[in-house]
């Protein structure tokens, strides 16, 4: 969804899937998913309806 959601708002973004345990700790990520953005977790533990993560990548509203 996060990749649909930059396609469709036209951002310039690099979306990348970690998978590796000892990077997702550096960013104190207990629950999964969540998403990064310019090195901030905006969201996590649960999935976001396509509408809050537009909000999210397109208006930079974080809720952490």
């Amino acid at each position: 969804m996060t990749r649909e959601v930059v396609e469709q708002n036209g951002i310039s973004a690099e979306i990348s899937k970690v998978e590796d345990i000892m990077e997702i700790m550096k960013f104190n990520v207990m629950s999964t998913p969540a998403i990064v953005v310019d090195g901030k977790v905006v969201l996590k533990g649960r999935l976001p309806s396509e509408k809050e993560l537009t909000e999210i990548l397109t208006k930079k509203v974080f809720t952490l």
